[in-house]
């Protein structure tokens, strides 16, 4: 069977949230949310700040799994601490999500970029791998949080002339820190509509 990350509705050069599993050498299973970045239909990058059991994992074993869910729980839950190995599946997916895929790493590249605003972290590492199994079990699209970035402007845009110039400071960061997220992991018809947004914002007389 071809791998093809497009059956995930993964485009190339995009951005996608996801839960990637690992295991230690001890098969000691660990999920992070991470964000991964679609490079060919069979191919993934994502960049992970060393330190973390993700990463070390992944070093050492030189595989993984991307899993996609839009359960916020699972995601919670891989963030502030690990899930229960109850959640995992014998293959080190998670249970009950979407769709997952494994993949093998093909290289790992030393990368820091200047305009990331997570300093404190140190470097990172790039991470290549190819796709090696696809797994669907049921419908379901990849997330990329550059939408929600779009609708959390447009809400703030329509109370933005019925709060006060303080609320409305606010709302501007906000769009601020969308734009920069819809610049780096969003699609053109995402970075289209913050255009627009920002073009309204400045008839009103403000410079987002």
């Amino acid at each position: 069977m071809e791998i093809d990350l497009n059956i995930l509705r993964m485009d190339r050069g995009n951005q996608y949230e996801t839960i990637i599993t690992t295991v230690n050498s001890e098969n000691v299973p660990n999920a992070s949310p991470i964000g991964v970045l679609c490079a060919g239909k069979d191919t993934i990058l994502c960049r992970i700040f060393k330190g973390g059991r993700t990463l070390n994992n992944i070093i050492s074993q030189r595989r993984f799994t991307v899993n996609i869910t839009h359960d916020p729980e699972l995601f919670t839950l891989s963030t502030i601490g690990n899930l229960p190995e109850e959640y995992f599946s014998q293959d080190n997916s998670i249970k009950g999500v979407d769709a997952y895929f494994k993949c093998e790493v093909v290289s790992l590249k030393e990368a820091k970029k200047q305009s990331d605003p997570i300093r404190k972290k140190g470097e990172a590492i790039v991470i290549k791998s190819k796709v090696t199994e696809i797994v669907i079990n049921e419908n379901t699209t990849s997330f990329n949080r550059a939408f929600g970035c779009v609708i959390e402007t447009l809400a703030n845009f329509i109370r933005f002339d019925l709060v006060d110039e303080d609320k409305k400071q606010y709302y501007l960061n906000r769009f601020r820190e969308c734009s920069r997220v819809v610049n780096k992991v969003g699609n053109k018809n995402e970075k289209l509509a913050m255009s627009e947004i920002k073009k309204e914002l400045i008839k009103k007389g403000y410079e987002p």
